[in-house]
């Protein structure tokens, strides 16, 4: 007992580590030791915001995945890029039992204006952090825990995604399956799977904007974002506008952290959407990179 108490006391003081109880749960199981704890990091309040447009199947599970989740977010928010009437349904649907507020913001569909609308839901936000998935992604349970407990300021965090195979979409859909392992069947980058958030007491900020970033996990502070004016809304069609946004965070002395083995979350397959404005978009971000811009004109500031 003794050995365990100083092992974790010498751990948290030197390493400012939020203990994760699961890795200490293995430790007692395993060494057969009482578990003490350090004190907790108090976790931020946050808003989840979500993207979605026309795909309710994928929506109900991203939604279930919330209400699986050990930590919650203080509010949901669906940034609606002009779905049609069943989406609708199924939010409000959702919203007679939801554990947390859970809002629904639609504006009507020109094609794809997805930065307007995240713009437009996170100035409705109430929270100082934000954490933004996509639409189509199923939640590991302690994904909103894990980005919470790695939230630091001067930082945003970006994590990964295991892909869930089309072949096997039928039954994730019929049977609502919203827990996959390392050994599920229909999955690829089946290693991100494997959860220890104690190694991301080792993980180290990065100053340049990572090739690994994926706009459908990651996270950030509301100040910041408005800092910058949210998404360019110059961006139009498919690609770019999480990377673009995240270029200018950086622009601003913003530095990246990427959650590995923790923030864990599982991609619906879908079709590659059109690609034929990425040129215009690449453009864009190329000046970003170059004039290393922080400020867009028109962003989140039209709806503070």
């Amino acid at each position: 007992m003794l050995f365990r108490s100083h092992f974790h006391q010498n751990l948290c003081i030197k390493n400012n580590y939020k203990p994760n109880y699961d890795f200490f749960t293995n430790i007692k199981n395993n060494l057969n030791l009482p578990i003490n704890s350090c004190a907790m990091k108090k976790l931020s309040s946050c808003s989840l915001v979500t993207p979605t447009y026309n795909w309710p199947e994928a929506l109900e599970l991203l939604l279930l995945s919330i209400k699986n989740q050990t930590v919650y977010p203080d509010e949901v928010i669906v940034a609606d890029d002009g779905s049609r009437e069943d989406t609708r349904q199924l939010i409000e649907q959702f919203q007679k039992d939801f554990p947390i507020p859970l809002v629904h913001i639609w504006h009507e569909d020109v094609k794809n204006r997805k930065p307007k609308i995240m713009n437009k839901a996170i100035a409705k936000s109430k929270y100082d952090y934000i954490i933004e998935i996509d639409g189509d992604i199923i939640m590991n349970k302690n994904f909103i825990k894990d980005h919470l407990t790695f939230a630091e300021k001067g930082h945003y965090l970006y994590g990964s995604r295991v892909n869930i195979k089309e072949g096997i979409l039928p039954k994730v859909f019929r049977e609502k399956i919203l827990n996959f392992n390392i050994l599920s069947k229909g999955i690829k980058k089946r290693g991100r799977t494997i959860r220890i958030p104690f190694l991301m007491n080792f993980s180290k900020s990065v100053e340049k904007r990572s090739s690994k970033l994926r706009g459908c996990n990651m996270s950030f502070w509301k100040e910041d974002f408005i800092k910058i004016n949210g998404f360019n809304e110059s961006l139009v069609g498919w690609g770019i506008d999480d990377s673009e946004m995240i270029e200018r965070l950086h622009n601003l002395g913003i530095k990246g952290k990427r959650l590995k083995f923790a923030g864990i979350a599982y991609h619906i397959y879908h079709k590659e959407q059109s690609k034929s404005h990425l040129e215009i978009n690449n453009n864009i971000e190329k000046e970003t990179v170059e004039k290393k811009l922080t400020h867009i004109e028109k962003g989140i500031n039209q709806y503070l």
